[in-house]
């Protein structure tokens, strides 16, 4: 009984390692002034937020200039496109950030337009709910971060959300002012 589980174990690593975020494949952020976001803002503003689930980092580009990369974390069952409501996975697809909610649970957070129709469809046919509200949000409560402000850098080594794309308080502050409602956000496996 145990050889089997420790072959399973083994077996389980070896293939989904690569999708495992580890602390070399860490992304350090030197992030912005306010006079170099507003700077930005007026020579590159950002078209498309590009989501690279496998590689866990978010790309904000003014059309197809790499302008601000982040470390990012997922779903707590991240491979695939979401299905249904409470899958653990985050959409893949082309979706627009639509609105944004200054307090959200996990600070602030930009809302995906998940699900489209064709994922309401699909779920239809397998008689579950597409779920919703995906977003892009901080890593720490507001209430976290009153109590310890050095979580406003954290960002957990594991995947955790419920679909949803979680990247560092300082980082969500500075896709906020850089990113408007209405940009396109592409989610790649």
């Amino acid at each position: 009984m145990l050889l089997a589980i420790a072959i399973a174990s083994v077996w389980t690593y070896q293939k989904y390692n690569q999708f495992i975020p580890t602390a070399n494949a860490a992304i350090h952020v030197q992030n912005l002034s306010e006079q170099e976001i507003q700077r930005l803002r007026q020579n590159t503003p950002i078209t498309e937020v590009k989501v690279y689930k496998s590689d866990r980092i978010v790309k904000l580009m003014h059309h197809d200039q790499d302008i601000r990369t982040y470390p990012m974390r997922l779903g707590f069952d991240p491979i695939g496109h979401k299905v249904k409501e409470g899958d653990g996975k985050t959409p893949e697809g082309r979706y627009i950030l639509d609105w944004r909610n200054p307090n959200s649970a996990f600070y602030k957070s930009l809302h995906v337009s998940y699900p489209n129709q064709q994922d309401k469809s699909k779920a239809n046919q397998l008689g579950v709910s597409p779920g919703g509200h995906i977003m892009i949000h901080g890593s720490a409560t507001r209430s976290q971060v009153e109590k310890l402000p050095s979580l406003m850098t954290y960002l957990p080594r594991n995947d955790w959300t419920w679909g949803c794309i979680a990247v560092r308080n300082i980082d969500m502050d500075e896709i906020w002012k850089l990113v408007d409602d209405g940009t396109v956000i592409s989610i790649y496996s």
